[in-house]
């Protein structure tokens, strides 16, 4: 017994030593850690829309609308749906120029998986505007001077809007 008693453990101060070290440790790899998964939660998509305009082609008696957008955000950004006058429009998917106007049609001319938009790209969206379905109310008295609310809605959620007047 005598030989247990005269056995000395480990001093206070290298204990204390000990365990600084250990929570420093613990503490730096948690704010690693923390880093990692922050800039994952901190990506948004911000899609501006930095100029919107609309031309009238009297021979084929067709809107175009003319939209330049822009993702200003960190995250890519994919604009899968047009409302005009919060009508969901269709994607015609022409490629169009403006020889190639759809008459008789109204829509957008991108395709159906919609625009992807990566940061700091922009892009042009084209919507053309003539002879809408007769149930369509909102769009069936669209003459010059009228103003129209154009709505671009992202595959994340968000809607972007801009009125353009008609020429």
């Amino acid at each position: 017994m005598t030989f247990m008693r005269k056995r000395k453990a480990v001093s206070p101060v290298i204990a204390t030593v000990i365990l600084v070290a250990v929570a420093i440790t613990v503490a730096v790899g948690v704010s690693y850690w923390m880093g990692g998964i922050s800039s994952q939660y901190t990506q948004f998509e911000k899609v501006e829309i930095q100029t919107g305009y609309a031309t009238y082609d009297s021979t084929n008696t067709i809107w175009t609308v003319t939209m330049v957008v822009k993702n200003s955000g960190s995250a890519d950004a994919n604009v899968n749906m047009v409302f005009l006058n919060d009508v969901p429009c269709a994607t015609l998917n022409y490629g169009v120029t403006a020889a190639t106007t759809p008459v008789g049609e109204w829509g957008c001319d991108f395709a159906s998986t919609g625009v992807v938009l990566q940061a700091g790209q922009s892009d042009t969206i084209e919507i053309f505007v003539d002879n809408p379905p007769s149930a369509v109310t909102s769009l069936a008295n669209l003459s010059a001077g009228t103003t129209i609310n154009v709505k671009l809605h992202s595959a994340g959620g968000m809607d972007y809007i801009k009125l353009i007047k008609l020429p």
